[in-house]
């Protein structure tokens, strides 16, 4: 993808992820161009009017009803951004920062917020030219906005505060001189438009939920991976048992591994064992990976919503030559679904530890403890186990719901919020530790292999050990184990696991 043109109706998440990480240019679609200038106008023609109209000529939040005078509207703005740029804390990554920029224009460039054309066209000369604002990652009550945040991205645009140009720090003074571009000089809501809006926690949903769908199947790959390494049953994935209970999530997942598990030797080979059934983490996969799957589809459905609506305040409909406030810029649904995919993303974590000491107990597996020759002189992977289940742990208090809470603000004018962005982080962190438990739930697996040979898996999860043991070496004595687990972790955030599957078996759903 090398171009994405935005029009405010049909950015997508794949789009915005390939702008984030991938540097894909992003131009601002022509028709769209005229409805922004049409709404401009109409800002210019209230201003003439002198008719009180709420972020135009008037304060902000509780001081909404001071009536500002038309020579003072462009320092009014100024100091909006200025004075909300109130961000603390550690600063977004680059790709976030990237993607909450090109949220934040695509919903300009839907012609409802009477902005500047140039502000909008600034937002994507930074994103083309590699200028990435230092976004302070705490600050905003996802309501009114992100207006913290977004202050600090609009303040890049008028020359102050501080961004990176490949990889270097600098005065945006500076970028902006480096790619020859101007500071953006603000009008009538202008500063308004640039911070009052959902843009920071759609992007982080958004970022979020294209990791999720990668890692939903990862699961269903290296959940195989396992069952294969200690010999589980692929009889609890007989096609006949979703039928009676036909979640989609379910039955997309069980397919997978069916296709996945095909043509294995391990499988056939221990047919008619006493084991009369597994413990859950292995017998209950489609039915506890399709439920997490469900929680992907339905963020994905508000995201795909929020991404393309307008959350700008006061909103100018032209149509009806009439500007009207409202609460657009409220994160509720995104947060509810953002918590809601948090919960889902952990227990596919919850799950992988619990099929990790399954392959650390000699008792069940019938393999080596800690699958290492000569345990007692060598720990094994005893530790790798203790990482994964730190991580599970943890995920369960980041799985608490931002969302519940709320906190008044602006002297109890802003009396309710969604705390999208705290959701956000929170989402965020657990897709970043799942990534990390699964990977070492497929560095204990293909280790489990080893005891398993001559026997063969299946073409496609034969691939998958063969791609990690290009990095990893079998174990066969005790050793930083570290470098281990970030290297099959970055396996499986580059796509490389999920490529060699899919180049064998086609697309998993």
């Amino acid at each position: 993808m090398e171009k994405v043109i935005i029009n405010g109706k049909d950015l997508d998440i794949n789009s915005i992820y390939h702008v984030a990480y991938n540097n894909a240019k992003v131009e601002l679609c022509s028709e769209s161009l005229k409805k922004v200038e049409a709404s401009r106008e109409y800002i210019f023609k209230i201003v003439k009017s002198e008719v009180p109209t709420y972020g135009i000529n008037t304060g902000f939040g509780a001081l909404s009803n001071k009536f500002i005078d038309k020579e003072d509207l462009a320092q009014l703005q100024i100091n909006l951004i200025r004075s909300h740029c109130t961000g603390v804390g550690r600063y977004f990554d680059r790709e976030t920062t990237r993607a909450i920029m090109l949220l934040r224009a695509n919903c300009l460039s839907s012609g409802f917020s009477g902005v500047n054309p140039n502000a909008i066209q600034l937002l994507l000369d930074f994103l083309n030219h590699n200028v990435t604002p230092l976004v302070p990652r705490k600050g905003s009550v996802g309501a009114s906005g992100d207006l913290a945040p977004l202050s600090h991205i609009a303040l890049t645009l008028i020359g102050e505060g501080k961004v990176i140009v490949d990889g270097t720090v600098m005065e945006a003074s500076s970028a902006l001189e480096k790619i020859g571009k101007k500071p953006l000089q603000l009008g009538p809501k202008d500063g308004l438009a640039l911070i009052n809006g959902t843009a920071v926690m759609t992007a982080m949903a958004s970022l979020a939920i294209y990791e999720s769908q990668k890692l939903m199947k990862m699961a269903d790959i290296i959940s195989c991976t396992t069952l294969d390494g200690i010999k589980g049953s692929s009889k609890p994935f007989n096609k006949l048992i979703s039928t009676l209970k036909p979640h989609e999530g379910q039955i997309a997942c069980a397919n997978n591994v069916n296709l996945l598990l095909e043509g294995s030797e391990i499988l056939v080979s221990h047919d008619d064992c006493g084991k009369v059934q597994d413990p859950y983490s292995l017998r209950c996969i489609p039915q506890v990976h399709g439920a997490c799957r469900q929680t992907v589809r339905h963020a994905k459905e508000v995201c795909d919503t929020e991404i393309n609506a307008v959350t700008d305040n006061p909103l100018v409909f032209l149509d009806e030559q009439v500007v009207v406030s409202g609460g657009n810029f409220h994160g509720q649904a995104i947060a509810f679904a953002m918590d809601y995919l948090a919960m889902g993303i952990s227990e596919i974590g919850n799950m992988s530890e619990r099929r990790i000491e399954k392959m650390m107990n000699p008792t069940f597996s019938d393999l080596p403890a800690f699958l290492v020759e000569n345990s007692g002189l060598n720990s094994g992977l005893m530790i790798a186990h203790v990482t994964a289940a730190a991580l599970a742990s943890e995920n369960k208090g980041l799985c608490h719901p931002a969302s519940t809470d709320s906190i008044p603000t602006s002297t109890d004018k802003e009396d309710h919020v969604s705390m999208g962005v705290t959701a956000g982080r929170k989402l965020l962190e657990v897709t970043k530790n799942v990534q990390t438990i699964l990977a070492i739930e497929l560095l204990c697996a293909t280790q489990a292999f080893e005891f398993q040979r001559p026997l063969k898996s299946s073409p496609a999860i034969e691939a998958v050990y063969d791609l990690v043991r290009k990095l990893v070496p079998p174990i066969k004595e005790d050793r930083v184990f570290h470098d281990d687990i970030l290297n099959v972790q970055n396996l499986i955030k580059k796509g490389k696991v999920l490529k060699v599957v899919e180049d064998i078996i086609g697309e998993l759903q």
